[in-house]
Protein backbone atom coordinates (compact mmCIF):
# COMPACT_ATOMS: atom_id res chain seq x y z
CA UNK A 1 0.00 0.00 0.00
CA UNK A 2 1.22 3.19 -1.04
CA UNK A 3 1.08 6.20 1.33
CA UNK A 4 1.90 10.20 1.49
CA UNK A 5 4.56 12.34 3.67
CA UNK A 6 2.22 14.97 4.03
CA UNK A 7 -0.76 12.57 5.18
CA UNK A 8 1.10 11.02 7.73
CA UNK A 9 2.48 14.57 9.07
CA UNK A 10 -1.06 15.88 9.05
CA UNK A 11 -2.18 12.77 11.29
CA UNK A 12 -0.28 13.29 13.81
CA UNK A 13 0.05 17.09 13.64
CA UNK A 14 -3.86 16.78 13.83
CA UNK A 15 -3.40 14.43 17.33
CA UNK A 16 -3.82 11.19 15.26
CA UNK A 17 -2.67 7.86 15.89
CA UNK A 18 -0.35 6.36 13.02
CA UNK A 19 -1.11 3.19 11.73
CA UNK A 20 0.92 0.26 11.60
CA UNK A 21 0.99 0.97 7.95
CA UNK A 22 2.06 4.75 7.90
CA UNK A 23 4.94 4.20 10.33
CA UNK A 24 6.39 1.12 8.26
CA UNK A 25 6.42 3.14 5.49
CA UNK A 26 7.68 6.48 6.74
CA UNK A 27 10.44 4.43 8.46
CA UNK A 28 11.71 2.53 5.37
CA UNK A 29 10.94 5.68 2.88
CA UNK A 30 13.43 8.00 5.43
CA UNK A 31 15.76 5.18 5.13
CA UNK A 32 15.85 5.29 1.31
CA UNK A 33 15.57 8.59 0.96
CA UNK A 34 12.87 9.01 -0.68
CA UNK A 35 11.24 11.13 2.17
CA UNK A 36 12.72 14.14 2.67
CA UNK A 37 14.78 15.36 5.64
CA UNK A 38 12.07 18.77 6.01
CA UNK A 39 9.53 16.01 5.85
CA UNK A 40 10.88 13.82 8.47
CA UNK A 41 11.54 17.30 10.81
CA UNK A 42 7.96 18.01 10.24
CA UNK A 43 6.82 14.59 11.35
CA UNK A 44 9.09 14.55 14.31
CA UNK A 45 8.08 18.08 15.74
CA UNK A 46 4.53 16.26 15.88
CA UNK A 47 5.37 13.39 18.09
CA UNK A 48 7.48 15.80 20.17
CA UNK A 49 4.34 18.13 20.72
CA UNK A 50 1.56 15.38 20.20
CA UNK A 51 3.59 11.90 21.44
CA UNK A 52 2.76 8.81 20.89
CA UNK A 53 0.96 5.52 22.54
CA UNK A 54 2.54 2.48 23.14
CA UNK A 55 1.30 1.02 19.96
CA UNK A 56 3.09 3.54 18.31
CA UNK A 57 5.97 3.75 20.05
CA UNK A 58 6.52 -0.18 19.62
CA UNK A 59 5.66 -0.01 15.64
CA UNK A 60 7.98 2.91 15.32
CA UNK A 61 10.69 0.80 16.99
CA UNK A 62 10.32 -2.17 15.29
CA UNK A 63 10.15 -0.62 11.91
CA UNK A 64 13.83 1.11 12.89
CA UNK A 65 14.88 -2.25 13.74
CA UNK A 66 13.62 -3.73 10.51
CA UNK A 67 15.69 -1.12 8.55
CA UNK A 68 18.58 -3.14 9.36
CA UNK A 69 20.65 -6.24 10.61
CA UNK A 70 20.20 -7.81 13.56
CA UNK A 71 22.56 -9.62 15.61
CA UNK A 72 22.20 -13.52 17.09
CA UNK A 73 23.94 -14.52 20.20
CA UNK A 74 22.21 -18.12 20.66
CA UNK A 75 25.25 -19.84 19.87
CA UNK A 76 27.21 -18.34 22.89
CA UNK A 77 27.72 -20.92 25.66
CA UNK A 78 26.48 -18.39 28.26
CA UNK A 79 23.47 -16.22 28.69
CA UNK A 80 23.98 -12.50 27.46
CA UNK A 81 23.20 -9.06 29.53
CA UNK A 82 23.89 -5.79 28.45
CA UNK A 83 23.32 -2.23 30.05
CA UNK A 84 22.50 1.01 28.70
CA UNK A 85 22.68 4.80 30.53
CA UNK A 86 21.34 7.46 29.34
CA UNK A 87 24.45 9.65 29.67
CA UNK A 88 25.96 11.33 32.87
CA UNK A 89 28.75 13.42 33.89
CA UNK A 90 32.00 11.40 35.28
CA UNK A 91 29.46 8.11 34.30
CA UNK A 92 32.00 5.42 33.63
CA UNK A 93 30.09 2.68 34.93
CA UNK A 94 29.66 0.69 32.07
CA UNK A 95 33.73 0.15 32.45
CA UNK A 96 33.88 -1.87 35.75
CA UNK A 97 30.59 -3.36 34.52
CA UNK A 98 31.08 -5.48 31.67
CA UNK A 99 34.43 -7.16 32.88
CA UNK A 100 32.58 -7.64 36.40
CA UNK A 101 29.29 -9.04 34.96
CA UNK A 102 31.37 -11.42 32.67
CA UNK A 103 33.55 -12.67 35.62
CA UNK A 104 30.50 -14.25 36.90
CA UNK A 105 29.39 -15.96 34.15
CA UNK A 106 27.44 -14.02 31.68
CA UNK A 107 28.57 -12.65 28.42
CA UNK A 108 28.47 -8.66 27.93
CA UNK A 109 27.74 -7.12 24.57
CA UNK A 110 28.60 -3.70 25.05
CA UNK A 111 27.91 -1.56 22.49
CA UNK A 112 28.90 1.73 23.16
CA UNK A 113 28.77 5.35 21.83
CA UNK A 114 30.83 8.65 22.07
CA UNK A 115 30.46 11.36 23.53
CA UNK A 116 28.03 14.71 22.46
CA UNK A 117 28.17 17.56 24.27
CA UNK A 118 28.87 18.08 27.93
CA UNK A 119 28.11 14.07 28.98
CA UNK A 120 31.30 11.65 28.20
CA UNK A 121 31.28 8.64 25.23
CA UNK A 122 32.20 5.05 26.49
CA UNK A 123 34.44 4.72 23.45
CA UNK A 124 36.30 7.88 24.13
CA UNK A 125 37.43 6.89 27.47
CA UNK A 126 38.73 3.06 26.26
CA UNK A 127 40.87 4.81 23.78
CA UNK A 128 42.69 7.20 26.22
CA UNK A 129 44.12 3.03 26.34
CA UNK A 130 47.33 2.91 23.84
CA UNK A 131 46.33 0.51 21.34
CA UNK A 132 43.08 0.42 22.16
CA UNK A 133 40.17 -0.09 19.28
CA UNK A 134 37.04 0.76 18.69
CA UNK A 135 36.14 -1.15 15.76
CA UNK A 136 35.17 -5.00 15.69
CA UNK A 137 33.70 -7.25 12.75
CA UNK A 138 30.63 -9.66 13.98
CA UNK A 139 33.06 -12.47 13.80
CA UNK A 140 36.09 -10.67 16.44
CA UNK A 141 33.01 -9.33 18.66
CA UNK A 142 30.99 -13.20 18.91
CA UNK A 143 35.15 -14.68 19.69
CA UNK A 144 36.10 -11.99 22.02
CA UNK A 145 32.43 -12.51 23.47
CA UNK A 146 32.84 -16.43 23.45
CA UNK A 147 36.61 -16.27 24.99
CA UNK A 148 36.62 -13.51 27.44
CA UNK A 149 33.06 -12.84 28.28
CA UNK A 150 32.48 -8.72 27.66
CA UNK A 151 33.07 -6.81 24.52
CA UNK A 152 33.03 -2.84 24.79
CA UNK A 153 32.89 -1.61 21.06
CA UNK A 154 31.09 0.64 18.40
CA UNK A 155 27.92 -0.62 17.36
CA UNK A 156 28.36 -1.64 13.36
CA UNK A 157 26.01 0.54 10.68
CA UNK A 158 24.19 -2.11 9.76
CA UNK A 159 22.20 -1.87 13.30
CA UNK A 160 19.22 0.14 13.13
CA UNK A 161 20.57 2.48 10.38
CA UNK A 162 17.52 4.84 10.39
CA UNK A 163 18.24 6.05 14.26
CA UNK A 164 21.39 6.71 12.94
CA UNK A 165 19.93 9.12 9.83
CA UNK A 166 16.92 9.96 12.74
CA UNK A 167 18.94 11.00 15.30
CA UNK A 168 21.24 12.88 12.89
CA UNK A 169 18.29 14.65 12.24
CA UNK A 170 16.69 15.54 15.61
CA UNK A 171 19.90 17.13 16.86
CA UNK A 172 19.47 20.02 14.52
CA UNK A 173 15.52 20.21 14.52
CA UNK A 174 15.53 20.87 18.53
CA UNK A 175 13.46 17.50 18.37
CA UNK A 176 16.16 15.60 20.41
CA UNK A 177 13.56 15.77 23.68
CA UNK A 178 10.73 13.95 22.09
CA UNK A 179 10.48 10.91 24.69
CA UNK A 180 8.67 8.59 22.01
CA UNK A 181 12.19 9.37 19.75
CA UNK A 182 14.49 8.75 22.59
CA UNK A 183 13.27 5.40 23.78
CA UNK A 184 12.48 4.10 20.50
CA UNK A 185 16.09 5.45 19.36
CA UNK A 186 17.96 3.38 22.40
CA UNK A 187 15.80 0.50 22.09
CA UNK A 188 15.83 -0.31 18.58
CA UNK A 189 19.83 -0.76 18.83
CA UNK A 190 19.52 -2.79 22.13
CA UNK A 191 16.85 -4.98 20.69
CA UNK A 192 18.94 -5.59 17.29
CA UNK A 193 21.81 -5.94 19.01
CA UNK A 194 20.23 -8.96 20.40
CA UNK A 195 20.92 -9.36 23.63
CA UNK A 196 18.81 -11.78 26.01
CA UNK A 197 18.59 -9.50 29.17
CA UNK A 198 18.60 -5.37 29.64
CA UNK A 199 19.28 -3.18 32.08
CA UNK A 200 18.53 0.56 31.73
CA UNK A 201 20.49 3.27 33.75
CA UNK A 202 18.37 6.30 33.61
CA UNK A 203 19.38 9.24 34.76
CA UNK A 204 18.06 12.62 35.86
CA UNK A 205 19.35 15.87 37.61
CA UNK A 206 21.37 18.72 36.06
CA UNK A 207 24.11 16.55 34.90
CA UNK A 208 21.12 14.24 32.87
CA UNK A 209 19.17 14.77 29.84
CA UNK A 210 16.33 13.92 31.50
CA UNK A 211 16.21 16.79 34.61
CA UNK A 212 12.83 16.06 35.90
CA UNK A 213 12.00 12.74 37.93
CA UNK A 214 8.69 12.72 36.05
CA UNK A 215 10.32 13.01 32.47
CA UNK A 216 12.81 10.45 33.64
CA UNK A 217 10.18 7.82 34.87
CA UNK A 218 7.87 8.23 31.55
CA UNK A 219 11.06 7.26 29.93
CA UNK A 220 12.20 4.29 31.71
CA UNK A 221 8.65 2.97 31.74
CA UNK A 222 8.27 3.67 28.28
CA UNK A 223 11.85 1.80 27.32
CA UNK A 224 11.31 -1.34 29.68
CA UNK A 225 7.80 -1.39 28.05
CA UNK A 226 9.24 -1.37 24.41
CA UNK A 227 11.89 -4.15 25.87
CA UNK A 228 9.64 -6.63 27.71
CA UNK A 229 7.14 -6.35 24.33
CA UNK A 230 10.52 -7.44 22.21
CA UNK A 231 11.45 -10.64 24.25
CA UNK A 232 13.73 -9.17 25.86
CA UNK A 233 14.05 -9.16 29.73
CA UNK A 234 14.32 -5.36 30.31
CA UNK A 235 14.72 -3.41 33.99
CA UNK A 236 15.33 -0.29 34.86
CA UNK A 237 17.05 1.83 37.55
CA UNK A 238 16.53 5.63 38.17
CA UNK A 239 19.52 7.49 39.51
CA UNK A 240 20.97 10.39 40.48
CA UNK A 241 22.45 13.12 38.08
CA UNK A 242 22.92 16.06 40.14
CA UNK A 243 26.06 15.07 41.69
CA UNK A 244 29.01 13.67 38.98
CA UNK A 245 29.77 9.94 39.77
CA UNK A 246 33.00 9.72 41.19
CA UNK A 247 35.77 11.82 41.11
CA UNK A 248 36.58 12.46 38.01
CA UNK A 249 35.32 13.07 34.95
CA UNK A 250 37.51 13.06 31.51
CA UNK A 251 38.28 10.39 29.45
CA UNK A 252 41.71 9.20 30.64
CA UNK A 253 41.15 10.17 34.13
CA UNK A 254 37.98 7.91 34.55
CA UNK A 255 39.50 5.12 32.82
CA UNK A 256 42.08 5.51 35.72
CA UNK A 257 39.32 5.27 38.72
CA UNK A 258 37.60 2.35 36.92
CA UNK A 259 40.81 0.64 37.73
CA UNK A 260 41.07 1.65 40.92
CA UNK A 261 37.61 0.53 41.23
CA UNK A 262 38.46 -3.12 39.59
CA UNK A 263 41.31 -3.42 42.00
CA UNK A 264 38.67 -3.20 44.57
CA UNK A 265 39.03 0.15 45.91
CA UNK A 266 37.70 3.54 44.15
CA UNK A 267 35.01 5.72 45.44
CA UNK A 268 32.09 4.26 47.02
CA UNK A 269 29.34 5.59 44.61
CA UNK A 270 30.94 4.42 41.93
CA UNK A 271 31.18 1.07 43.21
CA UNK A 272 28.07 1.11 44.40
CA UNK A 273 25.94 2.09 41.11
CA UNK A 274 28.29 -0.94 39.84
CA UNK A 275 27.56 -3.57 41.99
CA UNK A 276 23.58 -2.86 42.17
CA UNK A 277 23.55 -2.72 38.10
CA UNK A 278 25.37 -6.07 38.01
CA UNK A 279 22.85 -7.58 40.42
CA UNK A 280 20.15 -6.64 37.68
CA UNK A 281 21.77 -7.61 34.91
CA UNK A 282 22.91 -11.26 36.51
CA UNK A 283 19.13 -11.75 38.11
CA UNK A 284 18.02 -10.71 34.61
CA UNK A 285 20.10 -12.95 33.14
CA UNK A 286 19.12 -16.22 35.63
CA UNK A 287 22.49 -16.69 36.96
CA UNK A 288 23.11 -16.74 40.99
CA UNK A 289 26.53 -14.86 41.93
CA UNK A 290 27.68 -12.12 44.03
CA UNK A 291 29.50 -8.82 42.33
CA UNK A 292 30.95 -7.91 45.12
CA UNK A 293 32.80 -11.00 45.96
CA UNK A 294 34.19 -10.06 42.16
CA UNK A 295 35.70 -7.46 43.00
CA UNK A 296 37.26 -8.24 46.21
CA UNK A 297 38.72 -11.32 44.46
CA UNK A 298 40.55 -9.89 41.20
CA UNK A 299 38.69 -12.05 39.17
CA UNK A 300 36.81 -8.86 37.79
CA UNK A 301 40.34 -7.07 37.03
CA UNK A 302 41.65 -10.60 35.33
CA UNK A 303 38.35 -10.16 32.67
CA UNK A 304 39.32 -6.03 32.25
CA UNK A 305 42.94 -6.62 31.40
CA UNK A 306 41.76 -9.98 29.38
CA UNK A 307 38.93 -7.79 27.49
CA UNK A 308 41.34 -4.63 27.01
CA UNK A 309 44.25 -7.07 25.53
CA UNK A 310 41.96 -8.61 22.92
CA UNK A 311 40.93 -5.23 21.55
CA UNK A 312 44.68 -4.47 20.91
CA UNK A 313 45.41 -2.31 23.96
CA UNK A 314 47.66 -2.55 26.78
CA UNK A 315 46.48 -2.77 29.96
CA UNK A 316 49.90 -1.98 31.67
CA UNK A 317 50.45 0.53 29.56
CA UNK A 318 50.82 4.03 31.80
CA UNK A 319 47.58 6.40 30.80
CA UNK A 320 48.74 10.09 29.45
CA UNK A 321 48.63 12.51 31.81
CA UNK A 322 47.72 16.64 31.20
CA UNK A 323 50.60 18.53 30.41
CA UNK A 324 48.67 21.36 32.34
CA UNK A 325 46.51 21.66 35.55
CA UNK A 326 44.84 24.19 37.44
CA UNK A 327 43.08 23.66 40.55
CA UNK A 328 40.17 25.46 42.05
CA UNK A 329 40.22 26.00 46.06
CA UNK A 330 37.23 25.05 48.33
CA UNK A 331 35.54 29.12 48.88
CA UNK A 332 34.85 28.80 52.26
CA UNK A 333 34.98 26.24 55.28
CA UNK A 334 32.35 24.15 56.17
CA UNK A 335 30.58 20.96 54.23
CA UNK A 336 30.45 20.73 50.77
CA UNK A 337 26.93 20.71 50.24
CA UNK A 338 26.78 21.59 46.08
CA UNK A 339 28.91 20.17 43.05
CA UNK A 340 26.90 20.43 40.41
CA UNK A 341 27.01 17.70 37.56
CA UNK A 342 26.08 20.24 34.42
CA UNK A 343 28.47 22.70 35.74
CA UNK A 344 31.69 20.30 36.34
CA UNK A 345 30.47 17.93 32.94
CA UNK A 346 30.59 21.87 30.63
CA UNK A 347 34.04 22.64 32.42
CA UNK A 348 35.56 19.21 31.40
CA UNK A 349 33.73 19.68 27.73
CA UNK A 350 35.52 23.36 27.32
CA UNK A 351 38.94 21.71 28.73
CA UNK A 352 38.74 19.29 25.76
CA UNK A 353 37.36 16.16 27.14
CA UNK A 354 34.03 16.16 25.14
CA UNK A 355 33.16 17.29 21.79
CA UNK A 356 30.71 19.79 20.05
CA UNK A 357 29.79 18.18 16.70
CA UNK A 358 30.50 14.52 16.26
CA UNK A 359 33.46 15.26 13.95
CA UNK A 360 35.37 17.10 16.62
CA UNK A 361 38.15 15.04 18.45
CA UNK A 362 38.44 14.87 22.44
CA UNK A 363 41.50 15.26 24.43
CA UNK A 364 42.69 11.32 26.21
CA UNK A 365 44.09 13.98 29.28
CA UNK A 366 41.59 16.94 29.28
CA UNK A 367 39.13 16.57 32.50
CA UNK A 368 38.07 17.94 36.00
CA UNK A 369 39.31 15.79 38.92
CA UNK A 370 37.13 16.36 42.00
CA UNK A 371 38.87 15.94 46.11
CA UNK A 372 35.63 16.31 47.64
CA UNK A 373 32.46 15.41 47.09
CA UNK A 374 29.03 16.54 48.92
CA UNK A 375 28.75 16.04 52.69
CA UNK A 376 32.42 16.51 52.97
CA UNK A 377 34.28 18.43 55.26
CA UNK A 378 36.21 21.52 53.55
CA UNK A 379 39.12 23.87 54.45
CA UNK A 380 38.96 27.56 52.87
CA UNK A 381 41.68 27.17 50.36
CA UNK A 382 42.36 23.87 50.42
CA UNK A 383 41.98 21.70 46.50
CA UNK A 384 38.56 21.19 45.65
CA UNK A 385 38.68 20.35 42.12
CA UNK A 386 41.37 20.09 39.57
CA UNK A 387 41.31 21.29 36.12
CA UNK A 388 43.67 18.87 33.41
CA UNK A 389 43.52 20.09 29.62
CA UNK A 390 46.66 20.09 27.22
CA UNK A 391 45.87 23.42 25.89
CA UNK A 392 46.14 26.69 28.56
CA UNK A 393 44.11 28.55 26.85
CA UNK A 394 40.63 26.53 27.76
CA UNK A 395 41.06 27.07 31.55
CA UNK A 396 39.65 30.05 31.43
CA UNK A 397 36.30 29.35 29.90
CA UNK A 398 36.50 25.98 31.87
CA UNK A 399 36.34 27.99 35.52
CA UNK A 400 33.48 30.21 33.98
CA UNK A 401 31.17 27.66 33.82
CA UNK A 402 31.99 26.32 37.65
CA UNK A 403 31.16 30.02 38.86
CA UNK A 404 28.29 28.92 40.81
CA UNK A 405 29.26 25.03 40.67
CA UNK A 406 29.91 24.65 44.41
CA UNK A 407 28.53 25.45 47.62
CA UNK A 408 29.54 25.27 51.10
CA UNK A 409 27.11 24.76 53.99
CA UNK A 410 26.83 23.94 57.75
CA UNK A 411 25.41 20.44 56.72
CA UNK A 412 24.49 18.28 53.84
CA UNK A 413 21.40 15.70 54.06
CA UNK A 414 22.34 13.57 50.22
CA UNK A 415 19.98 11.51 48.74
CA UNK A 416 20.21 8.40 47.56
CA UNK A 417 21.85 7.35 44.22
CA UNK A 418 19.01 4.83 43.31
CA UNK A 419 15.82 6.46 43.56
CA UNK A 420 13.50 3.87 41.78
CA UNK A 421 13.81 0.40 40.19
CA UNK A 422 11.14 0.48 37.24
CA UNK A 423 10.60 -3.14 36.00
CA UNK A 424 7.16 -4.81 33.80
Amino acid sequence: MSFDAVDVIRTKRDRGELSDGQIDWVIDAYTKGEVADEQMSALAMAILLNGMNRREIARWTAAMIASGERMDFGKLSRPTADKHSTGGVGDKITLPLAPLVAACGVAVPQLSGRGLGHTGGTLDKLESIPGWRASLSNDELMRQLEEVGAVICAAGDGLAPADKKLYALRDVTGTVEAIPLIASSIMSKKIAEGTGALVLDVKVGSGAFMKDLADARELAETMVALGTDAGVKTVALLTDMSVPLGLTAGNALEVRESVEVLAGGGPADVVELTVALAREMLAAAGVEADPAEKLRDGTAMDVWRAMIAAQGGDPSAELPIAPEQHVVPAPATGVLSKLDALAVGVAAWRLGAGRARKEDPVSPVAGVEMHAKPGDQVTEGQPLLTLHTDDPTRIERALESLTDATEVADSYEPGPLIIDRISP
